[in-house]
């Protein structure tokens, strides 16, 4: 043999030590395929012809499961026989790890159950006016601008401010010719002279000031109707004024709006008269409570983000219009089926968790889910409570099942019939109205030990509206209700003690 080596070219040795370990090569990567195969795999391969399995599926060979045949025989792809696969096999082998390799792999599993989740929605907003607390002042009749005492744009001012003082000559006559009416003694001429100064923008009270006093005030001061910031001022002394002319504009600001930012991807976590709490750079160590009272229409194109408006209490005017804070919105508890988050493998096509099975075997599966809050997303379909998902080494099992040609456990597999008993179920409890709307009813209710459920304040859909008639705010009520995808619904209910 050494004679024979020693008699090749350099260029000889160099092709035959290559060949050597693309041999060996080959041979390992085969030994290694067959270890994430079935605990049976032997039995499997000497098997070829398929006379171990009752009903066969196809053939195929396990260095590319995703080729198959359907006949058996030599596969065009190495030189070996292909493999069968039986049916049912997809449904109870899985992927099969050795209990040691289980342990020396880190794979942990975490059972799928249902609880509260409890999301919070953290965002960016910036607090604005009042806008639905907005005054335009105006004169009600044209003249002259005596005194303005001082005012500028963003003057925070109190209702009944004085904004300026307007001489109107047309008074002057009017209220002259009044106190001679009043002096002749003639009541319903005068009552006819009281209807044309009314008519000319006098107020009851000025001109019941005349008649008191007897001498005219051709003079009117224009005061602020409501308290805020002048937001525009057009008046200066001197000028003239027209009736009707926009003199100044109050915005009031207590309460003041906060505006928030919200991704259009949580938009169905957002509701008017939902609770909001802020964090004012301002004031660091101080949280402020609002609730939501709009929600804006339209999505902002560059930020894909639309506009939610809470209110905050403002008495004491701390709080700033064009003030940042960072807002937590905390959408409504509902129960779920619960998974920790690291057990959702996202492929970009499809969402799947790998399933513990009985056999020992872990089976790739393809869930729908839902929200995701404090380590736990929620799954809205595909899975059932009880099931084992796997937590840790995930990643490796969903390679070694890609690896073996194992099929994607559907989410339509899941059992029908455990799907409708749990929606079946029926839950009672005895609660306080808080807020009836259109098909729901907000209700303070006690403990519901069979969910696990403490005393809180939540929303529950309703059948119709019949089911609330004769129903107010603060009734105390016994209810029942049943569990859905879209939340639990109100199936029964009606005033405790009846």
């Amino acid at each position: 043999m050494g004679a024979a080596w020693d008699r090749l070219s350099p260029r000889q040795k160099s092709w035959t030590m290559a060949a050597t370990v693309a041999l060996i090569s080959g041979t390992a990567g085969y030994g290694l395929s067959q270890l994430g195969q079935d605990g049976a795999g032997t039995a499997e391969s000497s098997g070829t012809s398929g006379a171990e399995c009752e009903d066969v599926l196809y053939w195929y060979d396990p260095m590319v499961p995703g080729q198959h045949f359907d006949e058996p025989g030599k596969s065009p792809f190495m030189d070996m026989e292909l493999v069968p696969k039986c049916a049912g096999e997809e449904a109870t082998a899985g992927v099969q790890i050795d209990a040691d390799l289980v342990q020396n792999f880190g794979i942990r599993t975490a059972e799928a159950e249902y609880g509260l989740l409890e999301p919070e929605i953290t965002v960016t907003g910036v607090l604005a006016y009042n806008e639905r607390d907005v005054a335009i002042v105006q004169p009600r009749a044209g003249g002259y601008v005596q005194r303005t005492y001082g005012r500028a744009p963003d003057d925070v001012i109190g209702r009944g401010a004085p904004l300026a003082d307007i001489l109107v000559p047309e008074w002057g006559g009017a209220q002259q010719e009044y106190l001679a009416v009043l002096n002749s003694g003639d009541e319903e001429l005068a009552q006819a002279m009281r209807e044309r100064m009314r008519l000319l923008g006098m107020s009851p009270g000025l001109i019941s000031s005349v008649g008191r006093s007897g001498r005219p005030h051709s003079t009117i001061t224009v005061t602020a109707p409501i308290g805020g910031a002048i937001t525009s001022l057009g008046v200066r002394p001197g000028m003239t004024v027209m009736a009707g002319q926009t003199l100044a504009e109050i915005t009031g600001f207590s309460p003041i709006w906060l505006e928030a930012a919200v991704p259009e991807t949580q938009a169905a976590n957002v509701r008017v008269g939902q609770p909001v709490s802020a964090n004012l750079t301002a004031f660091p160590d101080e949280r402020f409570a609002g609730r939501i009272i709009a929600i804006l229409p339209s999505a902002q194109d560059a930020s894909r983000t639309i506009t939610v408006r809470a209110q905050l209490p403002n008495a004491s005017g701390r709080l700033k219009p064009g003030m940042f804070a960072q807002v937590s919105l905390t959408p409504d508890t509902r129960r779920a089926l619960l998974v920790p988050s690291e057990a959702v493998i996202r492929t970009g096509r499809r969402t799947i968790v790998m399933v513990r099975q009985d056999e020992g075997g872990f089976m790739p599966a393809e869930v729908r889910i839902g929200r995701e809050a404090g380590g736990r997303t929620e799954v809205l379909a595909g899975l059932s409570a009880g099931e084992q998902v796997v937590t840790s080494g995930q990643f490796l099992l969903d390679s070694e099942a890609s690896l073996a040609g194992l099929d994607v456990r559907p989410i339509e597999q899941v059992s029908r019939e455990q799907a409708d008993e749990d929606e079946a179920t029926t839950f009672s409890a005895i609660g306080t109205i808080e807020k009836i709307a259109d098909g729901s009813v907000t209700l303070r209710h006690g403990p519901v030990p069979r969910l696990d459920w403490p005393a809180m304040t939540m929303t529950f859909r309703t059948k119709s509206a019949a089911q609330m008639r004769g129903l107010e705010k603060g009734d105390r009520v016994r209810f029942t209700f049943i569990q859905e995808d879209e939340g639990p619904r109100i199936e029964t209910i009606g005033r405790a003690g009846q």
